[in-house]
C-alpha cells in the first residue's frame, strides 16, 4: 500500500492511495462506526485519529488491508465515502512528509559508485553515516528556502528507508524484517558549508533541506529494492539518472552497520545516498536559485517535487 499524510484544517491526517484517489482513514473509520461495521468485524477496530504513514503502519495494517479490498469492490461504499469527503481525488490534497515526526534522519554519504567516480575518489571501505536535522524535514510541494548563509545550494536524489520496528544489532540477513517501507528524499546540501566546516550538520540540516515524500510504499509492495530507477530534473532538465543497483552498500548492509549499538526506532529514516550528476560536479558547477523546480522520481515509488524560493518569499 501507499500510505501518506495530508494537510487538513484539523492537522495532519493519514491516508491511503487508492488508484487516483486518497482515502482519509479517520473519516473512513467514522463512517464504518456509524454503519456498525467496526463492532461486527473480526479484525481489530481502528480508533482515534491517524496522522501519518507510521500511524497506519504500526496500528492499522491488519485492519486496513481487508477494508481497502472491501472499498475497491463496493461501489456503493465508495460513493458514500466520496459524498462525505473521506475519499477524494489525490490531486486535490496537499501532502506532508509521510512520517511527520521521525526520531532521527540518518544518511549514507558517497554510496553510489558513479558518484565516487565523478569526484575521482575511491569508494569508502565502510558506510559513511551522517545525520540530517529533523527540523529540515518538509513535504511534497513545500518550498526549499535558500539560506542566507550559503550561495551554493545543491540537490541530491535519494531512496529513503523508513524503519518499522525497533532495531539494534540487526544482521543483514534479517534487516528487511525491520523496514516499514520506502519513500524519496532530496538531501539538499549547502556545498560551501560542507567544504568549509569539518562536520556536515549545518550543510545538510538547514531548514527545508530534507524534502520527503510523496508517500510510504510498504515493504510488501516493493520486493526488489536494488533495481529501482532514480532520476532528478531541475526545470525539466535531467540531471541525475541511475539505478539503485549502483549502491555500494546495499540496504541490508547499511541497516546492519548503523544498528550496531545504535538503536533504530519506528519512524526513523535512513536515506541511502545519491547518484552522480549533482550540481557541484557539473562543468561549470550549477547551484540552485529561486524559482528552480526540482522533481525526483524513483521507480515503483513515485515523484517528489519542490520549488526553490528566496528567504522571505
Amino acid at each position: 500500500m501507499k500510505l501518506l499524510s495530508m494537510k487538513s484544517e484539523g492537522g495532519a491526517r493519514a491516508g491511503i492511495v487508492i488508484g487516483e484517489d486518497v482515502l482519509d482513514v479517520t473519516g473512513f473509520c467514522k463512517i464504518l462506526e456509524e454503519k456498525g461495521e467496526q463492532a461486527s468485524s473480526p479484525h481489530p477496530p481502528l480508533e482515534g485519529v491517524y496522522h501519518d504513514a507510521l500511524d497506519l503502519y504500526l496500528y492499522g495494517m491488519e485492519r486496513l488491508k481487508p477494508l481497502v479490498s472491501q472499498l475497491e469492490n463496493d461501489p456503493q461504499l465508495a460513493g458514500e465515502l466520496k459524498a462525505s469527503g473521506a475519499l477524494r481525488p489525490l490531486a486535490s490534497v496537499e501532502l506532508n512528509p509521510p512520517v511527520i515526526a521521525p526520531g532521527k534522519i540518518l544518511a549514507v554519504g558517497l554510496n553510489y559508485a558513479a558518484h565516487a567516480a565523478e569526484q575521482n575518489i575511491q569508494p569508502p571501505a565502510s558506510p559513511l553515516i551522517f545525520s540530517k536535522c529533523t527540523t529540515a524535514l518538509t513535504g511534497p510541494g513545500d518550498p526549499i528556502i535558500l539560506p542566507r548563509i550559503s550561495d551554493r545550494v545543491d540537490y541530491e536524489a535519494e531512496l529513503a528507508v523508513v524503519i518499522g520496528r525497533e532495531a539494534k544489532s540487526v544482521s543483514r540477513e534479517r534487516a528487511f524484517d525491520y523496514v516499514a517501507g520506502y519513500t524519496i528524499m532530496n538531501d539538499v546540501t549547502a556545498r560551501d558549508l560542507q567544504r568549509n566546516e569539518r562536520q556536515w550538520t549545518r550543510a545538510k540540516g538547514l531548514d527545508t533541506f530534507a524534502p520527503c515524500g510523496p508517500w510510504l510504499v510498504t515493504v510488501d509492495e516493493l520486493e526488489d529494492r536494488h533495481s529501482l530507477s532514480v532520476q532528478l530534473w531541475v526545470n525539466g532538465e535531467l540531471r541525475q539518472s541511475s539505478d539503485t543497483d549502483d549502491l555500494i552498500f546495499k540496504i541490508p548492509e547499511v541497516i546492519e552497520f548503523i544498528s550496531q549499538d545504535l538503536t533504530l526506532r519506528p519512524g526513523d529514516i535512513i536515506t541511502t545516498g545519491t547518484p552522480s550528476g549533482v550540481g557541484v560536479f557539473l562543468e561549470p558547477p550549477v547551484f540552485l536559485k529561486a524559482g528552480d523546480r526540482i522533481e525526483i522520481e524513483i521507480g515503483q515509488i513515485g515523484r517528489l517535487a519542490n520549488t526553490v524560493v528566496a528567504q522571505g518569499e
